[in-house]
């Protein structure tokens, strides 16, 4: 006999749900829910946030009531969210703690008890939220598998080759219930009249047949049954028989065709504590950083560059939350305001009334934070280079034709091209011997005509698609000159997007540091992308395999480039971007097989951009890239919003080991 369990996922915050409406959604899906729980006598699990179910018990409080009881009799199980539905890899790790650890409060307060289990909000995992997860005291996660399968390239092996077992940047390891895309969104189907009942039947027991596992038969959305909550413009049709009618049905056909035994989360947790095959292996690769849920739209950009302004708010969120904690404030009620706004649904198709009231509550929260945006720090005003002499040891060197400028310090080399926006064509550090490792690959390096461009280090780049646009700062550039006793400074203007970029290069004659600026003065968010501080690797001074080490919600975590990847790859003619990386403590680090190379610093306070790497083979050795995010473009995109500036520090790993915090870098 096939075994099977299901997860439904309540969610009051729901982004396109109007706040007026939540008694509404009780009524036709939660009430709905347990009556379906009781009547069939399946265990499932129910997983709320604390947030939501605070919010259904100010409603509703005899819904609350009913479930507290279901629980108490093990009717069915509560699995753990945290305070709000909050996107892990994308928030700082101490923000991550104390989410969890206000969800566990509202548990214990409202219904008398914590869970055992939690799942991945979003599916959105990282190895750094399985430290998160077991420090809270949760002994088993749910994760989508589907793209896992594709972080490992097993999607043509069995299910049974996957790990058991999650491990975490350090010691923790949590077991892994796994859910499935495909299966969810076939019962989805079934439900709504999509698909035949008997399609549907024929499909799960071709599933029970080949997966050898249990079925995680739903584990999603509850407010799609006999609800719609107006997310789209043309959504499908309530069907006519009651979409809970017809789900009941399906689970009875379920047990009486085929064949289905239903599990609780918690039985299915105790088989694989009592695996023979346990495995405890990484989730998440180089190439899929962050695995989410479904198909590839819901990627990490979804809720951290698109929306109505995913940038700034990430970025007010960083700097509230740092202010939080250099402030010591242990306030209960202002975390839950933090983590509230970090919230996933404001980052998607939000209402209008519920985006100002976003904008109310941050201004409302800590009225010493700037209103727009926290500036960078002003640039120090120091006189241009004509009125006084390079320090000794620098020199500015041009070529006969003055297109590559050759910067020579104490500390490092660097050659600037001005016929291409001043982006720089290649950077040594004293203590690597001077050997470049960043710099810029022209025309015909590379073998494959594929590859057939030049690929530049510093620059940016714009799309507007609906516009049929693409505009870069690869111009002719007359930078201005400034120095002072520790920094050579080159400035440069150009003209994008009806405004300007300012790019400002600061190079330090006192160590291995230079960082690259960007402004936009009078430039409007478009509906595109908005790419900056691209660099590309020099194959000759990096050795053998490259490693990325950077913070997604946890510690730090490390990923081996083995593979070919482009995060920057569209995902479908709607959705510009396939991946990304966190950063949420703001610094990447680069190791070869010699050790750690390169180390960049970012300030996610200032601007919480996303990295973008890409990686291809490609005789005579291989391309890859990394780029700095700031707009990106899919079905949750809406004019509007705001380009914040954005500041990258490159340090050499002489500096690093010096450094103390990576958001002390900028």
């Amino acid at each position: 006999m096939a075994q099977g369990y299901l997860i439904f996922h309540l969610n009051l915050a729901f982004s396109s749900i109007k706040e007026e409406l939540r008694p509404k959604v009780i009524e036709k899906c939660y009430w709905p829910l347990l009556n379906l729980i009781r009547q069939m006598k399946i265990p499932a699990g129910v997983e709320l946030s604390g947030w939501t179910l605070q919010e259904i018990n100010r409603l509703d409080p005899k819904w609350v009531s009913t479930f507290s009881a279901m629980l108490e009799k093990g009717d069915c199980e509560l699995i753990g969210s945290g305070w709000t539905q909050m996107i892990g890899p994308i928030v700082p790790m101490k923000v991550n703690q104390w989410n969890q650890k206000l969800g566990l409060i509202a548990y214990k307060q409202i219904l008398g008890q914590v869970p055992q289990i939690v799942l991945v909000n979003e599916m959105a995992y990282s190895g750094g939220m399985v430290d998160v997860y077991a420090e809270a005291g949760y002994q088993g996660i749910v994760k989508d598998r589907d793209n896992v399968r594709l972080a490992h390239e097993t999607s043509g092996s069995v299910l049974t080759d996957l790990p058991t077992h999650a491990q975490g940047c350090g010691k923790n390891a949590l077991p892994i219930i796994w859910g499935d895309s495909i299966l969810f969104q076939r019962l989805q189907r079934a439900v709504h009249g999509d698909i035949t009942t008997e399609e549907y039947l024929e499909y799960v027991k071709s599933r029970a047949e080949s997966d050898e596992q249990v079925l995680p038969l739903y584990c999603n959305d509850v407010e799609i049954f006999d609800f719609r909550p107006g997310r789209f413009e043309a959504e499908s049709q309530l069907h006519t028989q009651g979409e809970w009618t017809r789900l009941q049905n399906l689970c009875e056909l379920l047990q009486t065709q085929a064949n289905i035994e239903w599990l609780s989360p918690k039985q299915v947790l105790a088989q694989i504590k009592l695996t023979a095959k346990k495995t405890v292996g990484k989730l998440s690769t180089a190439a899929y950083p962050i695995p989410v849920k479904k198909q590839a739209k819901y990627n990490i950009g979804r809720w951290a560059l698109t929306g109505r302004d995913d940038l700034w708010l990430n970025t007010r969120c960083h700097e509230l939350g740092q202010y939080l904690l250099k402030q010591h404030i242990t306030d209960l009620f202002a975390w839950q305001q933090l983590c509230e706004l970090w919230a996933s649904d404001l980052r998607t198709h939000i209402t209008d009334e519920r985006w100002n009231k976003v904008i109310e509550k941050l201004d409302s929260l800590n009225p010493h934070l700037d209103s727009t945006y926290k500036s960078l720090p002003a640039m120090p005003k120091v006189p241009p280079l004509y009125e006084q002499r390079l320090p000794d040891g620098t020199s500015i060197v041009k070529d006969s034709e003055e297109i590559l400028w050759t910067v020579n310090t104490q500390q490092l080399k660097l050659i600037f091209n001005v016929r291409r926006g001043f982006t720089m064509h290649s950077l040594a550090f004293a203590s690597q011997e001077f050997e470049p490792i960043l710099g810029s690959i022209s025309q015909g390096y590379f073998d494959s005509i594929e590859l057939g461009a030049d690929f530049y280090s510093g620059g940016v780049l714009v799309e507007v698609p609906g516009e049929r646009r693409r505009l870069t700062d690869l111009d002719w550039v007359e930078p201005e000159v400034n120095c002072d006793s520790n920094n050579l400074i080159f400035t440069v203007r150009l003209p994008l997007w009806g405004g300007h970029l300012i790019k400002i290069i600061t190079i330090s004659l006192v160590e291995e540091r230079l960082s690259f600026r960007y402004e936009f003065e009078n430039v409007t968010r478009p509906l595109g992308i908005v790419r900056v501080a691209s660099f590309t690797w020099l194959p000759k001074g990096w050795s053998g395999d490259i490693s990325i080490q950077t913070h997604q919600g946890g510690e730090l975590e490390t990923f081996l480039i083995d593979r070919d990847f482009d995060y920057g790859k569209p995902a479908s003619t709607m959705v510009s971007s396939s991946a990304g990386l966190g950063m949420t403590e703001g610094v990447i680090n680069f190791l070869d097989e010699r050790g750690l190379r390169l180390t960049l610093l970012a300030n996610p306070e200032v601007c919480a951009a996303v990295p973008m790497m890409m990686h291809r083979k490609s005789a005579p050795s291989h391309l890859t890239r990394i780029a700095f995010s700031l707009c990106e473009l899919d079905d949750t995109s809406r004019h509007g919003g705001r380009l914040l500036p954005f500041e990258l520090t490159l340090i050499s790993p002489k500096v690093q080991n010096n450094r103390n915090s990576p958001r002390g870098g900028q």
